[in-house]
């Protein structure tokens, strides 16, 4: 996904990415206690005052990559709403969010560091599913509209529930290789194993 193109809006992107980037890898080299938002604000080479215009706290600085991440999602319920009717939903999801993967492949080095954080500090995975939960609404919403069901039904949140199982498994295999792969691939082999009914896996030995 490309930052905006606007010059004021372009400088707001880049402001927050440059606090992001440095406020995942300050805590995934110090460990979260050990690193203050003067840390962050320095290696960002950006005002205190400047930091707080763009985050409430550091775990908010090292949880939220983007600062278009609900506008993400909107996009993303646009892909999956506008793909073919013949594929199924968890099809049309998956595409509709694989998309989206291509930003960690671009910022691998990054989001290996996120990772390392959140699984030492469940301090930030809170504040990621916080985070999330603005998300589900209008993601359950639009699953619900595509397949003709009601929003409370339990298919809409079912599905994302077992999509984002996925791409958490997928992320996570992909940490413990080190970055070794793309997200992606392993997102794809986990979708089709669900959509294949989740056999065994076959014995290698």
């Amino acid at each position: 996904m490309s930052p905006p193109t606007g010059l004021r809006e372009r400088k707001k992107y880049e402001t927050h990415r440059a606090l992001a980037t440095a406020a995942v890898r300050l805590v995934a080299e110090r460990g979260l206690d050990a690193v203050t938002v003067e840390d962050i604000a320095t290696a960002a080479d950006v005002s205190v005052r400047t930091f707080f215009n763009y985050f409430a706290s550091k775990e908010d600085a090292v949880v939220i990559a983007v600062p278009d991440h609900l506008q993400r999602t909107e996009r993303t319920i646009e892909r999956f709403l506008a793909l073919p009717a013949e594929l199924s939903a968890l099809a049309a999801l998956t595409t509709a969010i694989r998309d989206d993967l291509a930003f960690i492949a671009e910022n691998p080095r990054e989001w290996l560091d996120r990772v390392t954080a959140m699984k030492r500090h469940p301090t930030l995975v809170h504040r990621s599913l916080a985070m999330n939960a603005e998300q589900i609404e209008p993601l359950t919403t639009a699953i619900a509209r595509r397949t003709g069901c009601a929003p409370a039904d339990l298919f809409p949140s079912l599905l994302l529930n077992v999509v984002s199982g996925a791409l958490n498994a997928a992320m996570m295999r992909w940490h413990e290789r080190d970055g070794e792969g793309a997200v992606a691939d392993l997102f794809d082999d986990a979708v089709a194993s669900i959509a294949a009914g989740l056999p065994d896996p076959k014995r290698t030995r």
